[in-house]
């Protein structure tokens, strides 16, 4: 028996790969290797340790372990986390995974490897910038072949527009299904600079969504900021390196002026049929996002030009165009009444800690009294409106 209730289509925006050391390195262009790092965990719940035995395994789990988490069955999601997940690193157990998860379909985002990819440091050589895309983009792409409900996010950094188009080139020739792009400024544009056009552009006639996620931009706030006379504050996990108090509280500033700029700079507007997701970064900000956005075009377009050609206002542009995954903990019921229900989409975060125990549960009691119309958006509609070439004929599936 799965998680997901067979009677239910689930589509699932966000899962990850538990990325071994070598994930970067063994698929680096040959040149590039020796200054490709590797994957650390030093900032991560998960031991060295754990990480040595699983290399001294030959980068497996054993046959035991993945027994054992194979008996687990639709309690997998409960117990089955972080890189001792079934399916955290090898692609043949996620296959299994997804056998008892029973989602139609899982969207899948590295968890560690994108460091060099997504730095802000404008001194980082182009070269070792994209070659490290490359590497991972290229695991990625063997990571999500071993199964079609697999789908790999590709990573693409913008701060150099000509070798983001020429990733983008490489991507789209291949089975991945969307594209992460950082949540901050490209070094020294905004992401609706003219310089990005022809890559949004191709985006939108591909058909192939944008992501925004958790990760993309720096966790942390700056020191200053923590700095207030008192003991330093620990993560939630109990150390210093993950999201503390004040940084999970101004988290959805960087996808918001991401956004806001995308809309006001006319992105959206000039390309309809580009979509995209804003991914584990909570979602309490839209509903207000869409009030801000319509009131500052509506007032300022009488002195901005650019905004003056704008025949859809941003609440429709992103309700058109965007979706956004909210933590297991935020009422989305609530978010829904405050917004519209056609914005919001389910996650799992499989196999983080972060996505809980039972991701499932905790948002139906949030949808609460709410009818069966708007579980079907949230769990399915809204999804494939972003993703509408994942749609998957259920009956074809029970049958098989």
């Amino acid at each position: 028996m799965a998680y997901a209730p067979a009677d239910r289509d689930i589509y699932d925006a966000d899962s990850h790969i538990m990325e071994l050391p070598d994930f970067l390195k063994r698929y680096a262009d040959p040149g590039l290797r020796d200054e490709i790092p590797e994957v650390s965990y030093s900032a991560s719940i998960v031991t060295d340790e754990e990480v040595a035995v699983i290399m001294d395994q030959g980068g497996k789990h054993s046959d035991e372990h993945v027994a054992a988490q194979v008996a687990l069955g639709d309690a997998l999601i409960e117990k089955s986390k972080e890189i001792q997940a079934l399916g955290a690193f090898n692609p043949g157990d996620r296959r299994t995974a997804m056998d008892l998860l029973g989602f139609r379909k899982q969207l899948v985002f590295a968890t560690h490897s994108l460091r060099m990819p997504f730095s802000p440091s404008s001194k980082l050589e182009s070269r070792l910038r994209y070659g490290a895309t490359r590497a991972h983009n290229r695991h990625m792409i063997d990571f999500c072949a071993a199964d079609d409900r697999l789908m790999g996010v590709a990573a693409i950094p913008l701060d150099d527009p000509e070798l983001a188009l020429k990733e983008l080139d490489f991507v789209l020739a291949s089975n991945l299904k969307a594209v992460w792009v950082p949540h901050r400024a490209p070094l020294d544009r905004s992401p609706g600079h003219v310089d990005f056009d022809p890559f949004w552009a191709k985006l939108a006639e591909a058909g192939v969504p944008f992501v925004l996620h958790v990760g993309g931009a720096p966790l942390q706030l700056a020191k200053a900021w923590m700095n207030n006379g008192r003991p330093p504050t620990k993560d939630w996990l109990g150390g210093g390196e993950n999201l503390r108090t004040k940084d999970v509280a101004v988290l959805h500033e960087g996808p918001e002026q991401f956004l806001t700029m995308m809309i006001l700079d006319g992105v959206l507007h000039r390309n309809p049929g580009l979509k995209g997701a804003a991914v584990e970064l909570g979602a309490g900000w839209v509903p207000e996002l869409l009030r801000r956005l319509d009131w500052v075009v509506k007032h300022w377009s009488r002195n901005d030009a650019n905004l003056q050609g704008l025949h859809r206002t941003p609440s429709e542009q992103i309700t058109q165009q965007l979706a956004f995954t909210p933590f297991v903990f935020e009422e989305v019921g609530n978010f829904i009444d405050q917004s519209n229900e056609d914005l919001y989409l389910f996650s799992s975060d499989y196999p983080h800690i972060e996505g809980g125990r039972n991701p499932i549960g905790r948002f139906e009691a949030s949808l609460g009294e709410r009818p069966a119309s708007v579980r079907d958006k949230f769990y399915a509609e809204n999804f494939l409106r972003i993703f509408p070439n994942a749609r998957v004929d259920r009956k074809a599936t029970v049958a098989a």
